[in-house]
């Protein structure tokens, strides 16, 4: 019964409203923009807001997420043209531990040497504002979305912080926006802890450090689970643990 797993909220005919991926980047990703709901449908595409854990950084990677102070959409479009986009993105140094909400109308884009749990709002549309001068695999630039883009970025979305969540033994909310919610827990090893359902959703629950059992399942790291909305959850760890858990998005 897909009400017993998902939740009295569920509409069958609906898709899944979360995607969930982790990216290990070896290569700077392409700078992107989702864009807002107040003009998605103009522009026949669909919202997504995203939420960015840093699992593991190396030295001096970095994630770009806004833009700098003062920037104009004038300054920005002629950087486009002239190649010098990077000199208006916000630029922030990885840490690992740390999260980041990009939501739509943010510009984004990931460097190399990130590792990353990306949560995501269900959705098929990105535009491409920028790929840094570069040819696909092809051989050939890659299409971008110029004008999509310059309609769908926040021009006031001015230099965003890291949330730096704490290492302290518990529960503790590191995104909480329309679209989902997720906490981050830590546990020493053996630890329980009961997860409410609080009767909205089932839980997703993403290992980012460590192992635990959710009851006989055991979800290792890099691993993902879901409980179901009929369920009671509760979770034990086998050794100092790390884990996530997305709830809160039936009304998608």
């Amino acid at each position: 019964n897909p009400e017993n797993i998902l939740g009295r909220n569920w509409n069958k005919d609906d898709k899944f409203p979360i995607l969930v991926k982790w990216l290990d980047c070896s290569d700077r990703l392409s700078l992107q923009v989702h864009p807002p709901t107040s003009i998605a449908k103009s522009l026949n595409g669909e919202p997504k807001t995203e939420n960015w854990y840093i699992a593991n950084a190396n030295p001096n990677a970095g994630l770009f997420a806004g833009l700098k102070n003062g920037t104009t959409k004038e300054d920005f479009e002629k950087s486009l043209k002239n190649g010098q986009a990077e000199k208006y993105c916000h630029r922030i140094v990885s840490k690992k531990d740390s999260s980041i909400l990009i939501e739509s109308g943010r510009i984004h884009a990931i460097d190399s040497g990130n590792l990353i749990l990306e949560i995501q709002q269900n959705s098929d549309t990105t535009y491409r504002v920028y790929d840094w001068d570069r040819n696909g695999l092809n051989g050939k630039p890659r299409e971008l979305h110029l004008e999509q883009s310059m309609k769908s970025i926040d021009f006031e979305d001015y230099e965003p912080n890291l949330l730096k969540t704490t290492k302290d033994i518990g529960i503790e909310t590191i995104a909480h926006c329309k679209e989902f919610r997720i906490r981050k827990c830590n546990l020493n090893p053996k630890d329980l802890i009961h997860l409410k359902n609080e009767n909205i959703d089932c839980l997703l629950i993403h290992v980012v450090e460590g192992s635990i059992m959710v009851g006989d399942e055991k979800i290792n790291l890099g691993e993902h689970g879901l409980s179901p909305y009929s369920n009671s959850c509760t979770v034990q760890s086998n050794e100092q643990s790390t884990f996530l858990v997305t709830d809160q998005f039936s009304q998608l």
